[in-house]
């Protein structure tokens, strides 16, 4: 499920494909509408179909809204590709656990059970991997891109 986290990215490492801008926007519980608005945007605009669209704009949300929820409250998403796959990278600086057990739940919030984000987005990605240091958490997901059809 899950590779080494060192992809190239939107930095100008490795290939990207030409013309396909990447996304770069910060976040909070405030702007996580926009976020999913964006980031269906790019996904359909990389190529890919419907239901994959779907499938990488909920894996966003989900990082971004456990950093809203579990984190510090924001956070940062990268969006890029390369020949063969979509990236989703979400990052935030970390947080004290007893300050975010302490801060009070956003009335707003979707009601869920929660715990099965991870597990969903899991399931949705062709490759997830997480990395926790004393700088933060991030998050990378990767979706395959289907090959474009041959004339």
């Amino acid at each position: 499920m899950s590779r080494d986290c060192d992809r190239a990215g939107p930095t100008g490492r490795g290939a990207s494909r030409s013309g396909f801008p990447s996304l770069e926007q910060h976040f909070d519980s405030r702007s996580l509408h926009t976020l999913r608005s964006a980031v269906a945007a790019h996904a359909a605009a990389a190529g890919l179909g419907r239901q994959r669209v779907y499938d990488v704009t909920a894996a966003a949300h989900e990082l971004a809204a456990n950093s809203v929820r579990h984190g510090p409250g924001h956070g940062r998403l990268v969006l890029w590709i390369d020949e063969a796959f979509l990236y989703c990278q979400v990052s935030d600086p970390g947080t004290d656990a007893r300050a975010s057990s302490q801060r009070p739940a956003d009335p707003a919030s979707w009601q869920a059970n929660p715990g099965h984000g991870l597990w969903l987005i899991g399931q949705l990605a062709d490759e997830l991997t997480i990395d926790r240091s004393p700088a933060g958490v991030t998050a990378l997901v990767a979706f395959a891109i289907a090959p474009a059809p041959r004339r």
